[in-house]
């Protein structure tokens, strides 16, 4: 591992089979973060962690549905069990299903409320004592949230609206998190991708996916890499500096 800023910290990266969560696990790791990485593929997450081990990180592998609030706290124990303290949360699962709402299903709507905004909610309540905790022990003298949410926070699209809802109530839950925060030295942040390869896609349905790949035609997407990278350089600021926000956006990207 050739960073140092995370020496001594432990990260925790929910959604961390694939994308966005897993190039992130690996950036805070060479930034000498030890990480627990969270997610439901236990098979993608036990090779993440050789990833991590074979540049010569530590990571801790969580497989737990944290849209229960019961797993999502005992992914948090888990963790300090483990490392014995919790320094940076970074809540990155997410899903997108999209749909007008004359066809879109009640099951849709459900699934995207669970993990978008339900397991956010589990995983922060139960590490925000620890984190404080971390601020107040640890040699940086500070702990980070940071939250994944997505251009759909920003600019509402049609066959869009509650995949819209959950990341444009991430943003508000984020800033009054800040407020509620910032006296306890625990910055929380929002990064927000715009267009990224990643697996997202994949997961809509055959019409939906035409249609998105049809938005996106003649754009080059982002990397999970680069998503990772704004992350990475929210969390290693010294205790002085919070960035509260980054939007990152394909660089044809006009919405």
């Amino acid at each position: 591992m050739t960073g140092n800023a995370l020496t001594g910290a432990v990260a925790l990266v929910t959604g961390a089979s694939s994308g966005i969560g897993a190039a992130t696990a690996l950036r805070l790791a060479q930034e000498g973060a030890a990480v627990g990485v969270v997610g439901r593929r236990r098979q993608r997450l036990d090779g993440l962690a050789d990833d991590v081990a074979a540049a010569g990180g530590t990571a801790l592998v969580i497989e737990a549905d944290i849209t229960d609030p019961d797993r999502a706290a005992e992914a948090i124990q888990v963790t300090l069990d483990r490392f014995g303290r919790l320094d940076v949360l970074v809540n990155n699962a997410g899903i997108m299903v999209l749909g007008t709402a004359l066809h879109a299903t009640l099951e849709d709507w459900d699934r995207m409320i669970a993990l978008n905004v339900d397991a956010l909610l589990h995983v922060t309540h139960a590490a925000v004592p620890y984190l404080i905790d971390a601020a107040a022990t640890s040699p940086r003298g500070v702990s980070d949230i940071v939250n994944v949410g997505s251009t759909a926070g920003r600019v509402a699209r049609p066959a869009s609206s509650v995949f819209t809802l959950t990341k444009f109530g991430l943003n508000g839950f984020t800033e009054a998190l800040r407020q509620e925060l910032l006296v306890e030295r625990v910055r929380v942040s929002v990064v927000e991708p715009g267009t990224v390869s990643t697996e997202l896609v994949n997961q809509l349905g055959d019409a939906a996916r035409d249609t998105v790949l049809q938005l996106v035609n003649g754009i080059e997407p982002l990397r999970p890499e680069d998503i990772a990278d704004a992350i990475a350089y929210v969390v290693t600021r010294e205790r002085r500096v919070a960035v509260n926000g980054i939007l990152v956006r394909a660089v044809d990207q006009t919405w």
